[in-house]
């Protein structure tokens, strides 16, 4: 990922509240047979690794698990992003020297991938995922809600992934490049969009 200095996020904290933020994540691999890319959602233990380990699932069907990776796995996690228009800058009105641009900020988390089937291990990863995203529902489902038989054929229907992160490139581009008066502005103008993704951007522009 072409990444200025300007752009670059290094803090852990925040890179890993990133991952968390963007819930869905494009796994890709390259075997024999080429590139696969699924997107799929992962829960991060930060706990495993100097800079945590990835665990999600994939269909059974899904050729990706059975062309045997070669070399690392990236795990691409999107933020929020929005379009800038030049008409936000108050530069635009000094010398009309501006262009469009992108906001938006990324991680790309590679490392080893491994596949695996076991189901007490596959069960673990679904539960976990599972208390993860039902966490904020007032009534949250859980896998012991379906009858026991019917979560084993399902278990039977996919494969676990487990990605321990050997290094991460964190990007966050929203407008630090430009003067004080050009950020305010496309931070005004993004706030009053009617995309909420781009109005979430709006709050990540420094404005100071």
């Amino acid at each position: 990922m072409y990444c200025p200095p300007a752009f670059r996020e290094q803090d852990l904290p925040a890179l890993h509240d990133l991952m968390r933020a963007a819930r869905l994540a494009n796994v890709v691999t390259s075997g024999a047979n080429g590139i696969h890319a699924s997107p799929l959602p992962l829960f991060l233990d930060e706990a495993e690794g100097p800079f945590g380990t990835l665990y999600g699932h994939l269909a059974r069907a899904n050729e990706q698990w059975k062309d045997t990776p070669s070399g690392e796995a990236l795990a691409i996690f999107m933020g929020p992003d929005a379009y800038v228009t030049p008409a936000w800058y108050a530069s635009k009105k000094e010398h009309g020297k501006v262009v469009p641009t992108w906001n938006y900020s990324a991680v790309h988390a590679r490392g080893p991938i491994e596949f695996f089937d076991d189901e007490a291990r596959l069960r673990a990863v679904v539960e976990r995922l599972t208390a993860l995203h039902e966490a904020d529902r007032p009534e949250a489902w859980s896998v012991s809600d379906a009858p026991e038989k019917f979560i084993k054929g399902q278990l039977r229907g996919i494969i676990g992934l487990r990605l321990p992160i050997a290094s991460l490139e964190g990007k966050r581009k929203m407008s630090q490049n430009r003067s004080v008066a050009d950020r305010a502005g496309v931070a005004a103008g993004l706030a009053e969009s009617a995309h909420p993704a781009e109005r979430a951007v709006a709050g990540q522009v420094p404005v100071e």
